[in-house]
This record gives structure tokens, C-alpha cells and sequence, in this order.
């Protein structure tokens, strides 16, 4: 199958495909492309965004069944193989032989490739370690003095997760303040996001005429770049808050803007916005907040963040269900759209 015509089929079960590299799109043809189908026949949606218990339930249950079949002793060796390097050519092996990929995702509708990382960390055993010890913690900045940002060598020699040693050294790498931010601090991270969204500007552009654009044109470029900004960057200019509070700290603010105003048009955006949120939640019709692709939702809307969208849902249902604390999340959402979206297009 050639690529237009395999990304066309991919289309229908995944909106974003246009930006899946022509590699993974290859790679999806075989893993993915019949199971989407197989899915779709059973009228089973494809899945995206944080996995149900029962799905984390589907995946130990298909590891479970692969080891009884190959013969392998762990889910440790079949997932990381490179930590048995004396193995490792018997451990492939085995998995070509018994066809891993396609047991793995035995009865789980999302992309192979998601069901094969959330695997891996569901069974790392390094990440499920605790908290670091103080010696632990000298230790990591005596690796990272020596080996920098090799994180898959330093996570071999303090047998932790690459994640965790990379999360951990950003956290401890400065004196950080967990306390309310200061206008000065504020001021740093604006700043530092006006910094980094000039530069994706001109590097776009191949010009300087960004640096001449005022901030007002500014904000408007970065609703569309805030989930793309390099935040370990940022938490360098900021200093005293790491990477996670600053991405957190800037979604607030962001929220904060997109809510100001008076104009009519924007009272209408607002209005329009929470009329598609509630007709789009409608028609997934998922069970779990937790089920909720928020990221592709956003998208779906155009020109607002996961983070706003979330609290419009909140606002909506803190203010309008009854009771809504002893609801589910699709109960909620039903009571939205047969009592509150009617007087929602009323008003619009």
C-alpha cells in the first residue's frame, strides 16, 4: 500500500495522521490498519488519551498469556531486552516466533505503538522505586556532571527509569520554590515564553519581522505553540521553578486571558465553545473522564488548550447539574446536553 492512500485509510480512525512521520505510518499499516477495521466492525471506536483500569487489566492479562506461550521467565525480559544482553537474541526471537506484537494488543483499541509503551511502564520495576534518598540524589548530579544528559546510561547505573533520572535531575538541578509564584517570577516566565515564541516565529518565518510585531500579535501565535514550547529552555530562564510549574503556571495564565473580555464576539466564541465542548463530549460517549482524548478535543475546537477546555467542563457542571458530585461522568454529561445545550442555542 502506498503511503497517500495508507494515510488515507488511517484517517478515519485517526484525525491527526498528517503529522505521523512517514516511518510510523509504515509501521502502523502493519500493526494497526486491520485491527482499526476489526474494531470499527464491532462498532468499538479507537481510544487515545489516559488508559481505563480495564485496559491496564487487558494488557497484563495479554503479557501474562505471551510468557506462558514463549517460555520467557519475566515481563522484564520481554519489554527491555537490552538488559539482558546475553538473551536478547533468544528473547527476539521468541517474539517474532509467537507474533508479539500482535498478542500484546489483543483486545485494546488504540495504536500499537501506545499499548506497547504504556506495557513498558507498567512493568518497569525501576519505576516503582519511592522517593529518592538524599545519597541517591548527589548521586544522580555526579552522573549528570559526568555523562550530561545521557539518560538511558545514568538510568542503567542508579537502576531507575530514563524518565525518572531525567524528571528527578530538573528538579533537584536548582533551588526550587513550591510556594505561590511572585509577580517577579511571573514576569520571568512571560519573558521567557516572549523568548522562545519569537525565535519558533522568525525560524517560521526565515525573517526577523517577528521582533517587530507587538506583544498583542504575539498572543495570538502563541495559543497555537503554547503545547510545543521547550519548557526545560524556559525553567532554565525562569530559575526558581522547574519545567512541570512553569507548562502548569502558563496554562493558568492562559486560561486567565482567554476568559477576559467584553467584546460581543468574544462573549459569542465563549458561548460557541461551550456548545461544541458539550456536543462532542455527547458523542463519545465514554464513561471515564479519564477516557477523554483532551488534546485532540482542543483540536477539534480550534485556538484553545487542553487546560481551558477542562475548566469550562468543570464550570459547566459545577454550575449547572444538580448534585453533580454523586453523577458519573456520562451522567453529567448527558444532564449537559438535554437541559443545557438547548438554552445554550438559544441564547447564540
Amino acid at each position: 500500500m502506498d503511503l497517500d492512500t495508507a494515510r488515507q485509510e488511517l484517517k478515519e480512525f485517526i484525525p491527526h495522521v498528517e503529522n505521523i512521520s512517514d516511518g510510523s505510518i509504515r509501521k502502523m499499516v502493519g500493526r494497526d490498519l486491520a485491527r482499526f477495521k476489526e474494531f470499527k466492525k464491532q462498532g468499538i471506536a479507537v481510544k487515545f488519551g489516559r488508559f481505563t483500569q480495564k485496559e491496564n487489566n487487558q494488557i497484563r492479562k495479554n503479557v501474562g498469556e505471551f510468557l506462558s506461550i514463549s517460555g520467557l521467565d519475566s515481563a522484564e525480559k520481554l519489554l527491555f531486552p537490552s538488559r539482558y544482553p546475553e538473551d536478547k537474541e533468544t528473547i527476539n526471537r521468541l517474539k517474532a516466533e509467537h507474533e508479539f506484537c500482535v498478542k500484546i494488543s489483543e483486545g485494546i483499541p488504540r495504536p500499537w505503538r501506545l499499548i506497547y509503551y504504556r506495557a513498558r511502564k507498567m512493568f518497569d520495576p525501576n519505576n516503582y522505586k519511592g522517593r529518592y534518598t538524599k545519597e541517591e540524589k548527589e548521586q544522580l548530579k555526579k552522573y549528570q556532571a559526568v555523562h550530561g544528559n545521557d539518560w538511558k546510561k545514568i538510568s542503567e547505573l542508579m537502576s531507575r527509569s530514563n524518565l525518572s533520572v531525567a524528571m528527578k535531575f530538573s528538579e533537584i538541578k536548582s533551588a526550587i520554590n513550591y510556594g505561590p509564584w511572585t509577580k517577579e517570577e511571573i514576569q520571568k516566565l512571560r519573558h521567557a515564553v516572549r523568548e522562545v515564541i519569537r525565535r519558533k516565529l522568525q525560524m517560521e518565518d526565515g525573517s526577523s519581522s517577528s521582533r517587530e510585531q507587538p506583544d498583542r500579535d504575539l498572543w495570538v501565535d502563541q495559543e497555537k505553540l503554547c503545547q510545543q514550547l521547550p519548557w526545560t529552555e524556559i525553567e532554565t530562564k525562569v530559575g526558581s521553578r522547574y519545567w512541570r510549574q512553569c507548562k502548569q503556571k502558563w496554562n493558568s495564565i492562559l486560561v486567565k486571558k482567554m476568559s477576559k473580555g467584553q467584546q460581543l464576539h468574544v462573549w459569542i466564541k465563549r458561548l460557541q465553545n461551550k456548545i461544541t465542548l458539550i456536543k462532542r463530549l455527547y458523542e463519545m460517549k465514554v464513561e471515564d473522564a479519564n477516557e477523554v482524548n483532551w488534546e485532540e478535543l482542543s483540536g477539534a475546537i480550534g485556538d484553545v488548550t487542553t487546560t481551558y477546555l477542562q475548566l469550562q467542563f468543570y464550570k459547566l457542571k459545577v454550575s449547572f447539574v444538580p448534585f453533580w458530585q454523586k453523577k458519573t461522568f456520562s451522567e453529567i454529561v448527558d444532564f449537559l446536553f438535554q437541559y443545557k445545550l438547548p438554552e445554550l442555542e438559544e441564547k447564540l
